[in-house]
C-alpha cells in the first residue's frame, strides 16, 4: 500500500543573519512559518530507491541521486518507490527540496514502524539530517518556531496564523551568490525574548521590527525582486511586503484572508508568467503527518 507525505513551504518571516563560522557557515536567527501549499510525496515498496518528479514545477528537478529525497531516503531505507509532485518552484527560498526531504523522512520512518517526530527523527539522525541542509530539521516540524545557530537550535513557538500572499516571478536565486553579495554578517538578533504576539496585528507589528538580512544583497543579484515586492506591497490591505529566505519568492502579509485571495488573484492575472499563491501561515505539522501506511 501507497502511503502519502505533503510537504508544505517554508516562509522566512524574519531572517537575521548575526555571523559566520570558521567553517564558512553562517550564523542565523530566524522565525519560521508554513504555508498550506506545497508538494507531495508518493511512498511504495520498491526493489532498490528510485524517483519519479511530475507536476507544474517539475522541470529541471533531478531524479537521480542528486535529488534531496534521495538522499534523505536513503539515510533510512535502501528500498522505496518515490514519486514527487512538484508544485512548488525549485530554488526559490520557501524551502521546497528541504521540505521534500522532510516529507521523505517522516514517510520512510512511518512506513518502517519507527519514530517519524521531527524530535525523534533529529535525536536519532540529527547530525545527517543537517547535512543534508540548513532548512530540513526546521521542515521536519512544519509548525511555527525559532531557528537559530546554522539552522540546528529549533524552537517551536506558538505564532498566530496569518494571511499571506505568495509570489515568486519564476527567476532562481544563487543562495551562494546572495551571501557573496551579503555586506555585513555580524548583524543583531532579534530578541532574546519575543514580545507577545496575540493575534494577527501583534504578529505583524512585531515583524515589521525586524529583518530579512538576505534581501537587500538578493535583489541587488537580481533586480526583479524589486518589481515583485513592489507589486506585492501596492495591493490593498497588504501590512508588511518582504522576501522569504534568499529568495526569490516574496510575501505579503494581511488582516483577512479575503484579502489574502484578492491579492494574489490581482496579481496572477496582472503577471501570468509569476508563480502566485495565498494562503493563511501556521502550524501544518497535521496536514504534513504521513498517511495511508
Amino acid at each position: 500500500m501507497a502511503s502519502e507525505v505533503f510537504a508544505p513551504a517554508k516562509i522566512n518571516l524574519t531572517l537575521h543573519v548575526t555571523g559566520r563560522r570558521e567553517d564558512g557557515y553562517h550564523l542565523l536567527d530566524s522565525l519560521v512559518s508554513f504555508a498550506p501549499v506545497g508538494d507531495l510525496l508518493t511512498i511504495s515498496e520498491g526493489d532498490g530507491l528510485s524517483l519519479r518528479v511530475d507536476g507544474p514545477e517539475a522541470e529541471g528537478v533531478p531524479e537521480d541521486g542528486n535529488n534531496l529525497v534521495m538522499k534523505a531516503a536513503a539515510l533510512l531505507v535502501s528500498d522505496a518507490d518515490l514519486h514527487l509532485h512538484k508544485a512548488l518552484p525549485a530554488a526559490s527560498g520557501i524551502g521546497g527540496g528541504s521540505a521534500d526531504a522532510a516529507a521523505a523522512l517522516r514517510g520512510v520512518s512511518a512506513r518502517g514502524g519507527g519514530d517519524a517526530s521531527a524530535e525523534g527523527l533529529l535525536a536519532a539522525h540529527g547530525e545527517e539530517i543537517l547535512a543534508l541542509g540548513a532548512d530540513v530539521p526546521m521542515c521536519l516540524y512544519a509548525r511555527p518556531l525559532r531557528a537559530e545557530g546554522i539552522g540546528e537550535a529549533l524552537t517551536p513557538l506558538a505564532l498566530p496564523p496569518v494571511a499571506a500572499v505568495l509570489v515568486n516571478p519564476r527567476l532562481q536565486v544563487s543562495t551562494p551568490a546572495v551571501f557573496r553579495a551579503l555586506e555585513r554578517r555580524d548583524n543583531t538578533p532579534m530578541p532574546e525574548t519575543l514580545p507577545d504576539m496575540r493575534d494577527t496585528a501583534d504578529l505583524i507589528a512585531v515583524l515589521s521590527e525586524m529583518r530579512n538580512d538576505l534581501q537587500a544583497p538578493a535583489c541587488a543579484v537580481q533586480p526583479a525582486i524589486l518589481d515583485v515586492l513592489a507589486r506585492i506591497g501596492a495591493q490593498p490591505g497588504c501590512k508588511l511586503a518582504r522576501m522569504s529566505g534568499s529568495g526569490a519568492t516574496c510575501f505579503g502579509l494581511f488582516l483577512s484572508e479575503t484579502e489574502a485571495a484578492a491579492a494574489a488573484e490581482a496579481i496572477a492575472a496582472a503577471e501570468p508568467g509569476w508563480w502566485v499563491a495565498s494562503a493563511v501561515l501556521g502550524d501544518c505539522s497535521a496536514l504534513a503527518a504521513p498517511r495511508g501506511q
